[in-house]
């Protein structure tokens, strides 16, 4: 089976993280990713930490498998190399705020009359609308403005950002979707569309109990640590050495628990139900704790494991780098350098289709403008005329 997106080739002039996050699931999936940098310069995360031999493993991971040109598009004969590339191409994408590309003629409605098939994906920090939409924005801004830092860390602690950073992510994984569906549609419209991800937006889009909770109760929740504030039992509990997870997250599930630990809960109109337990959650932690605390994490994740109960333990980023299921499934795989070896340790592409290659090594990230060449007699395949030879770097 040939990847889904093996015919797709995308322009990417974006940078840093949310774009280039979409663009490499894209990639993943098939997709021909042309990386347009800065010259001299390139992507910001080329200087971003930890580095092996000088060279970004932030950098890699986020880029790997896509093909570097350098181009400044304030100049005329860069510019006609782009307007060749878009000419090829199915998508654009770009992360810049909204009026940088019109200044440089090549905003949607620059663009659309004259490559009419053309998808053009944007992802900015507020949006091409709004009366924000000219802010700068990074992960955190949206992070604390969308809400999710208000109701992220302990009660009664200041509030914190999510480890993660999933202002940008989201925001690259919607935009993948947003292009995905600019693509089937194109099949029955045979026209490109825009889309236009905020990432302010997409931070609104996760919170699936926050809304709702504000909405009906007037009040919005504040931050409830580990426990999750519409399921109860749902969170950490204190092992005789250290913390664990139990997820109970229905009726059923809460009887099994009750009959596990013995406690004798299961029909106590204080925590017969998940509204009620929900209202009892801290009693019903100092109940479950004065069980839990007499062993360690591994005797009862295994017996709760053994009754069904979802449950698990609170793993490093080197212990979850080892987990045998996560090993297992290919979510670790290596990215390789320039001489085909193993350079650098990345997150697998979690989406895993029938009769599709998942390998467990990724081509290299590119240096910078190191494909210039090759994308240039890619072209002049189409024999449209652009100088075969350039050198600049």
């Amino acid at each position: 089976m040939s990847a889904p997106f093996s015919d797709i080739t995308i322009i990417d002039l974006t940078h840093v993280l949310a774009g280039p996050y979409c663009s490499m699931l894209m990639a993943d999936l098939g997709a021909k990713v042309i990386k347009v940098e800065r010259p001299g310069l390139g992507d910001d995360t080329r200087a971003f930490p930890p580095f092996v031999n000088n060279e970004s493993a932030y950098f890699a991971t986020l880029n790997h498998g896509k093909k570097s040109i350098a181009l400044n598009l304030k100049d005329d004969s860069d510019r006609a190399v782009f307007e060749r590339l878009l000419a090829k191409a199915d998508i654009v994408l770009e992360n810049y705020r909204p009026g940088v590309m019109e200044k440089l003629g090549y905003g949607w409605d620059d663009l659309h009359p004259k490559f009419p098939t053309l998808i053009y994906g944007a992802v900015s920090g507020f949006g091409h609308s709004g009366p924000d939409k000219l802010r700068p924005a990074y992960d955190m801004v949206v992070q604390a403005r969308g809400g999710v830092m208000s109701i992220t860390g302990e009660k009664g602690r200041e509030p914190v950002r999510v480890g993660a950073s999933i202002g940008d992510i989201v925001a690259g994984m919607f935009l993948a979707h947003g292009l995905m569906a600019a693509l089937y549609d194109r099949k029955s419209t045979g026209k490109g569309r825009k889309v236009d991800v905020a990432m302010l937006d997409s931070q609104l889009a996760i919170l699936e109990h926050a809304i709702a909770l504000t909405d009906v109760n007037g009040v919005p929740p504040g931050p409830s640590g580990a426990r999750h504030p519409s399921i109860t039992p749902f969170e950490t509990f204190h092992a005789s050495d250290g913390l664990f997870v139990i997820a109970a997250g229905n009726d059923t599930l809460f009887v099994k628990l009750c009959h596990l630990l013995q406690l004798p809960l299961a029909d106590d109109p204080r925590f017969s139900t998940n509204p009620a337990r929900c209202d009892n959650a801290r009693l019903l932690k100092r109940l479950i704790e004065a069980v839990t605390i007499e062993h360690p994490k591994s005797h009862w994740i295994t017996l709760l494991e053994n009754a069904g109960i979802p449950t698990g333990p609170i793993q490093t980023i080197d212990q979850v780098m080892k987990d045998p299921q996560i090993l297992a499934r290919n979510m670790v795989v290596d990215i390789l350098n320039g001489q085909g070896a193993p350079a650098y340790k990345s997150a697998g592409n979690p989406i895993k289709l029938s009769d599709l290659d998942d390998p467990a090594t990724r081509q290299p990230a590119p240096k910078l403008n190191e494909n210039r060449q090759d994308i240039l007699d890619w072209l002049d395949a189409e024999g449209t005329g652009v100088p075969a030879k350039d050198s600049r770097s």
